[in-house]
């Protein structure tokens, strides 16, 4: 009798939403307000792939004399007699320590000669990047590293942000603190782009990252806690198209955008519009329902039915109805991240999950952020590894319906395992080869991601969904953050990253089977729905849920 009655309550959300239709043209019209703010989101995360480039350099000779000697000399001798070759091409950090014009008739004799780093800083090739980071602030030679330590900087601030904006979310609500991410977006990017040393340019990545992660995680879990449970699918992978399209777009603004100040500034731009529009975007209803604030959840909810016409709303429910929806969570209880380790199911579910997303995250950017494989120029690949993504994101979406959420995210990571090690085992000459493998594992890494946001926004109750995505989310820009790091290994052994993030992969995958499945389930609202449904789960299919909303009450007095 308890576990009916657990059910009755559970489902009585939904059912209340399906009165002001949880599939509409309220909803679409919110997901498109969100769609903007969400295309920045790529452009930033993997902006270090055109800002942080470091093109081709060697030594500036530039104050030689232009006199004397050298007066008689053509540029390209003074390079000769100046800078030691390799294979024909100026080396990239040492020049000789005086004049060899002796070059000028044997050139092949100055492989014992004496070399000093360069003394006057260096000359870069500018013919595909007009400026970059490494130009900027000569991050070249033993300050290589400080070049890809950006982008681990910015997914540090990403990773402080999941917990940031997951605690003040969960506490003040998705809306309010929607137009703080938009903001602080807009302020700490703009100023990064005009820092005058490299030390303020961390600094200002690292608040950008902080100030985006509210951004994707609210976005996310407003979208899904406003529509029914039969288009949950639906849009969760239409909303991350936003990625797809950013990150193509990505592409196109690097290649007529060269100077990574101006770059900045533009992948940037979106957020205006989207601070513009910010008042037409509704607080969650779940959540001000359980923050006991069913008058303002009434008002929206009510205006939904309006907007999507459904004129007899107010007729069949009664704001009295919503006081009932949640009726085990003790209200007024502040929740943090310790709640998320009180109890033995959360606690399993906080575990597995930080597993998958720090595993999906790993491999997603281990992959990403490589794009000098391919043989083409950087614009080309980095276009094609997003172009794979959108043909990767249709087929998730039938898949997520037809196979499930877990079966789904297992398969997707286990694959992108097995494609990089593909790669590890197949000669470097077979290069066509190896390109279709690395598109197809770039493809299902991102049906991994796409299907892990989806997956946990259902996994967890609505008073802490914010905060268990915090979590998850600090575990994913963990796995980003070390990426890049990671890919400094080649230089101990070439294949360690990818043997590292194809472990990373498979083993992710497997965790991913331990978690429960939702397709098709009712999103949890409190903690005790975790503990008692999760153990014995019930999944209903469409046609099921349809019997259920026929049979649920829709009024107080008859709640109990």
């Amino acid at each position: 009798m308890f576990y009916c009655l657990r059910i009755q309550v559970t489902m009585k959300f939904d059912n209340i939403l399906d009165e002001a239709d949880g599939f509409g043209r309220y909803q679409i019209a919110l997901v498109m307000l969100l769609f903007m703010p969400r295309i920045t989101i790529p452009c930033h995360f993997l902006l270090n792939n055109f800002i942080a480039a470091i093109p081709s350099h060697h030594c500036d000779i530039s104050s030689l004399e232009a006199d004397g000697v050298f007066g008689n000399l053509t540029q390209e001798e003074r390079l000769t007699v100046s800078v030691p070759a390799q294979e024909g091409t100026p080396v990239s950090c040492h020049m000789f320590s005086h004049p060899q014009f002796q070059l000028l008739i044997n050139s092949s004799s100055s492989t014992d000669l004496p070399v000093v780093e360069c003394q006057n800083g260096w000359h870069f090739d500018n013919s595909t990047f007009i400026s970059t980071l490494a130009t900027q602030f000569d991050l070249v030679c033993d300050k290589r590293g400080l070049a890809k330590a950006s982008a681990t900087i910015f997914f540090v601030g990403v990773m402080c942000g999941a917990v940031f904006f997951g605690v003040l979310c969960d506490k003040y609500g998705r809306r309010s603190m929607l137009l703080v991410s938009y903001l602080f977006s807009i302020v700490f990017s703009v100023t990064s782009a005009f820092s005058s040393s490299y030390i303020m340019f961390a600094a200002f990545r690292f608040l950008t990252g902080l100030a985006l992660t509210g951004i994707i995680n609210i976005s996310m879990v407003l979208s899904i806690e406003w529509v029914d449970t039969k288009h949950r699918t639906f849009m969760g992978v239409f909303g991350s198209m936003s990625w797809s399209i950013g990150n193509m777009l990505l592409a196109g603004f690097a290649y007529m955008v060269t100077d990574w100040r101006l770059l900045i500034v533009i992948v940037t731009a979106p957020l205006l519009l989207a601070t513009a529009t910010w008042w037409w975007i509704p607080e969650s209803a779940r959540w001000l329902i359980a923050n006991g604030k069913t008058e303002t959840a009434y008002k929206y909810l009510h205006k939904c039915a309006t907007f999507n016409q459904r004129g007899n709303f107010t007729s069949r429910v009664k704001p009295e109805t919503l006081s009932t929806v949640v009726t085990v969570d003790h209200r007024g209880h502040s929740y943090t991240y310790l709640d998320l380790l009180k109890t033995p199911q959360l606690r399993k579910l906080t575990l597995f999950t930080g597993i998958v997303w720090y595993g999906v995250a790993s491999t997603y950017y281990g992959i990403s952020l490589n794009i000098t494989g391919f043989g083409l120029d950087p614009y080309l690949t980095h276009f094609i590894y997003a172009a794979i993504e959108v043909p990767a994101k249709i087929l998730i979406y039938f898949s997520l319906n037809k196979v499930g959420r877990r079966n789904t995210q297992t398969g997707t990571l286990v694959l992108t395992g097995f494609c990089i090690l593909i790669n590890i085992v197949t000669p470097t000459e077979y290069w066509t080869f190896r390109t279709v493998i690395a598109v197809l594992g770039k493809g299902l890494s991102e049906a991994s991601f796409t299907t892990v946001i989806l997956y946990t926004t259902e996994l967890y109750p609505t008073v802490m969904r914010q905060n268990g995505l915090g979590f998850t989310n600090f575990m994913a820009r963990m796995g980003a953050s070390i990426s890049p790091l990671i890919m400094l290994l080649e230089d101990v052994w070439t294949p360690l990253p990818e043997v590292i993030f194809c472990s990373m992969a498979i083993f992710s995958g497997v965790i991913a089977l331990l978690l429960p499945e939702t397709n098709y389930a009712s999103l949890p609202e409190t903690v005790e729905d975790i503990e008692e449904m999760r153990k014995k789960p019930v999944y209903f299919t469409k046609k099921d849920q349809s019997a259920i909303s026929l049979k649920l009450p829709l009024t107080a007095d008859t709640t109990q």
